[in-house]
Parts: C-alpha cells; sequence; structure tokens
C-alpha cells in the first residue's frame, strides 16, 4: 500500500512518530493509502529547517525569488493533467473540478511573480530639514499554513505563494484526508528552486498530521504567523490560541452562503448558476450557494419547478467521468453527517422535495456518494438552515419582499459570501452596500475575487483582521520597518529634550 510522508527540507521525512491516518479512494469506499501523522518532534524537524533556510531566502532578492515562482507555475501547468488526477482520486471531485482548484491557486501564484512591485515600500524626501523618510517590508520568518480538505491545491497555494515570495519559509500542513497533492507541490517547488538556479532546500515544507499537529504549531515559538481554514468552530480555537502565543493569525471559518432571486431575474440564467454553486464539487465548497431565497411567492414557484426540472438531468458520477458533474463526498463519516442533516430536515418541518440519501452508483456501490437534495419552506429558525451541511443539499428559503431578503444572509451567522440575481442595477447596487457579508456576487453565483484582490468572510466566517491573497496577504505575511534618516552637515546642534516635529 502506497505510504505518504512527510516533505520537508527538500526531501521525504519519515518522522518518528508511529501513527498513521487512512487515505480513501471515495470512488471506491476503500484505503489507498497511508499517511504519516506527525508528532510535536517531527514538526520541531521542520521548523528548524524552515529557519535555516530563511537565513539565505529572507536574504535572496525579490526578483529572483519571483523567478522561482514563475518556474514553480510552468512546472504546475506542465503537470495539470497527473496533478487533478491524483487530487480526484482522495478528494472524489470531478478530473474538470480538480483543474479548476488547481488553476485558481495558480493565479495567486501568478500574483506572486510580481512580488518585486507588490513589497515596494514608500518614500518620502524632505519631511523635515535635511531629513528624508521612507518604509520597508520585510519577512516575518518562519510562518505556515492548516489548510482543509476541499481544495488540497489551491488553498496551499493561496497562503504558500505569498508567504514565499516575499521572503518568508513555510510548513505547510494539509488535510490528512487528501495530502498527496501538497506533497508533489513542493517537490515541484524545489525542482522550481534548481531550475531557476536558487536553493530552496527547507523553504517550503509539508507535515501531515491532525490535531497533535495543529497544535504543535500554535504554540511553537518560532512560528511567526499562522494561516487557518475550516470549519468555524476550529477556526475561533486556532484564532483565539494562536494569538494568545503571540502569533499573527488568519482563521477562515464555515459559511452558509445565500443566492437572492429577485421577480425581474433572468430565472434560467439564475437557476443554472444555483446549480452548478450549489451541487458542484457535491457542495464541499466554503463558496458553495446552499440557500437560494427567491423573492415573492410567484417567483419562488418558478424557482422551484425550474430547479427541479435541472436536477432531474444531473448526473453524479465518479471522478474520472468526464459527462458527471459530481462526485462523491470524502467520506463515508462526511456522507453520514449529510445524510443526518437531511433527516433533522424533515423532522424539523421543512418539505423533502427531493431526497438524495441512498444513492448508490452502479459497479461503485461502496463509494461515498450522495443524490442532489432539494428542500423547500426552509426557515431561518431552523438547525439546518443555521448551520453549514457542507454536502450537495439545497435550501429554498423564501422572502416576501426585498428587505427580508437583505436580512437573511445579513442576520445569519456566517458572513462569507452572497449572490443576487436580477436585472435592476438599482436593486444590486442597494444589496451589495447594505447586505452584512463579506463577498457580494451580482449575477455571479460563487463570487471568489480574483487573486490580485482579497478573499475574507465576515462575522463566524473569518477571525482575525487580515484577508488571504492580493495586497492583504502581502500585508500578512510581512512586518513594516519605517526608517527616518538625516545626513547632517557643519556644527552639531544642542540636544533636544521634547519631542521632535516638523514646526
Amino acid at each position: 500500500m502506497r505510504s505518504i510522508r512527510h516533505f520537508v527540507n527538500g526531501q521525504a521525512f519519515d518522522g518518528a512518530s508511529d501513527r498513521f491516518g487512512d487515505v480513501f479512494d471515495p470512488n471506491i469506499g476503500e484505503v489507498q493509502a497511508k499517511v504519516a501523522l506527525a508528532s510535536e518532534a517531527d514538526l520541531d524537524v521542520a521548523v528548524q529547517a524552515a529557519l535555516t533556510a530563511q537565513i539565505k531566502w529572507g536574504a535572496t532578492n525579490p526578483q529572483r525569488r519571483a523567478r522561482v515562482m514563475f518556474e514553480f507555475k510552468r512546472l504546475v501547468e506542465a503537470r495539470m493533467q497527473e496533478l487533478a488526477e491524483l487530487l480526484s482520486s482522495e478528494h472524489g471531485k470531478v478530473i474538470a473540478d480538480s483543474k479548476g482548484d488547481l488553476q485558481r491557486g495558480l493565479e495567486v501564484i501568478e500574483f506572486a511573480c510580481g512580488i518585486p512591485h507588490a513589497t515596494k515600500g514608500e518614500y518620502t524626501e524632505g519631511a523635515g530639514p535635511g531629513i528624508d523618510v521612507y518604509s520597508m517590508r520585510q519577512p516575518l520568518g518562519v510562518v505556515a499554513g492548516v489548510t482543509p480538505f476541499n481544495f488540497p491545491a489551491m488553498i496551499p497555494m493561496w497562503m504558500f505563494g505569498i508567504a514565499i515570495a516575499v521572503g518568508n519559509t513555510f510548513i505547510l500542513k494539509p488535510s490528512e484526508k487528501d495530502p498527496s497533492v501538497p506533497v508533489r507541490l513542493a517537490e515541484l517547488f524545489m525542482e522550481a528552486g534548481a531550475a531557476a538556479g536558487q536553493d530552496v532546500k527547507g523553504v517550503l515544507n509539508v507535515v501531515h498530521g491532525d490535531k497533535a499537529a495543529v497544535d504543535a504549531i500554535l504554540h511553537h515559538p518560532l512560528i511567526k504567523a499562522v494561516s487557518f481554514v475550516g470549519s468555524s468552530d476550529i477556526a475561533q480555537y486556532v484564532y483565539s490560541t494562536g494569538a494568545a502565543a503571540g502569533k499573527r493569525v488568519q482563521a477562515m471559518g464555515g459559511a452558509k452562503n445565500h443566492g437572492i432571486i429577485l421577480p425581474d431575474a433572468d430565472f434560467d440564467q439564475a437557476v443554472k448558476d444555483i446549480m452548478g454553486a450549489a451541487y458542484g464539487s457535491a457542495g464541499e465548497r466554503c463558496m458553495a450557494l446552499p440557500v437560494v431565497a427567491p423573492v415573492g411567492a410567484k417567483t419562488a414557484e418558478t424557482v422551484r419547478a425550474k430547479l427541479l426540472n435541472e436536477i432531474e438531468t444531473l448526473k453524479v458520477g465518479v471522478s474520472s467521468d468526464p459527462a458527471a458533474q459530481y462526485g462523491p463526498v470524502v467520506s463515508a463519516a462526511h456522507r453520514k453527517k449529510i445524510e443526518d442533516y437531511i433527516a433533522l430536515g424533515v423532522h424539523e418541518g421543512a418539505e423533502l422535495v427531493v431526497d438524495g440519501r441512498g444513492f448508490k452508483l452502479q459497479g461503485y456501490e461502496q463509494g461515498f456518494f450522495i443524490g442532489p437534495t432539494l428542500f423547500d419552506h426552509v426557515t431561518p429558525t431552523m438547525k439546518t438552515y443555521q448551520d453549514e451541511i457542507f454536502g450537495p443539499v439545497l435550501q429554498i428559503v423564501r422572502a416576501e419582499t426585498f428587505e427580508e431578503a437583505v436580512a437573511l444572509p445579513s442576520k445569519h451567522q456566517y458572513g462569507n459570501g452572497v449572490a443576487i440575481f436580477t436585472r435592476s442595477g438599482r436593486a444590486a447596487r442597494e444589496f451589495a452596500a447594505r447586505v452584512e457579508v463579506g463577498m457580494v456576487g451580482i449575477n455571479v453565483p460563487i463570487p471568489v475575487p480574483v487573486a490580485y484582490h482579497t478573499f475574507g468572510g465576515w462575522k463566524r466566517s473569518a477571525f482575525g483582521d487580515t484577508n488571504q491573497h492580493g495586497m492583504e496577504g502581502v500585508k500578512f505575511y510581512t512586518k513594516v520597518k519605517t526608517i527616518t534618516a538625516r545626513w547632517p552637515e557643519g556644527d552639531s546642534t544642542e540636544s533636544a529634550f521634547v519631542i521632535p516635529t516638523m514646526n
């Protein structure tokens, strides 16, 4: 059976821990590999390697670091098919979706290729008599990222791409459910360094593990910052624990994104957009759209009928099937959790229009599949509405007015993303200005910002003051140093015992 090892100081690393986790193929429901689970001592080996590497890497000029990122991007693109197949075999998402996972990560790598410009400081000549003031951005040192199972390529690249480009060295703790692609990315980064003529040994390290590894990261005194993406309860724990240990922390949590449909919307387009956003990747996206809120009874009935028509044609299949629109969920435990939420929705009184429980794919009966599920007449008091289900479950929550539609996502505990479907520029503008959510789509169902903007939600969807990627990412992974310089000429002046001013 395949063994997945850590990657430390430029090579595979077994570690001293005797604990291992199972890595499944969700398509067939069988264990395909064992992954090493790090101990505190294993993490320390990686940190020491990163600390040694950072001295040289941080002193490398940004243009040379950018050349490594250019080469890394080229290598990942050249192996896109191989990486996508490996990703799908452990996660379960279809190949096309895995390529999208990789591509969205590469877009942040593209941004990181421009790091010489992004890290330029500020300069003021003549701020005072013979005095110039300038600033510089410097790396923090050794930083770490803890990433979830649902995007094993994109989210690691969101983190380490910018962190490494600005001069830090990185410890990546990916999900133990689908750990192979993160290791391959680290191997390709080593190749990129060699091709660019730079020593990158120890710059990007991958340490597998569970809560023990996360806690070791949060408490290690040499790790200066931690970026996290996962569920909200764990995000809050990571934020509070890491901050208490004196680290910078950005911790992205859960979501319950809404799709608001106004009566003037293009219903056909809106429904097609919602289908992909709700059921794509089996709903295992923090930017999925699991709630649709049509405004008015007529809108609700029209949207419901069109959704039913689309669901009837939706194809669930193995991840390697090019005709499949989504594949299995990541684990048997996660499938049970989703099915338990469906049962709870029925118990709470929602109308179960389409039931995806018990779905079996011929020839793959042991796979972790679940069919598309649709609820109607869901209310904000129901736990299934309040919680993140993270599966192929779409809920219709009917709104009577525009004001009620604005209030639904604004009052929810999560505030990650929201979309509004309308032909009215005035309504869209007002909605975008008033809704209490971090990322807004206008006729865009999954409003993930492009790489040179920034990703982050509000409320229990994000803990910390800095978002992912873009210039927010640059700020998170650097510290600002400001220099006030004077080169005096002539006789010295008397000592000054008052605060200096520009008067």
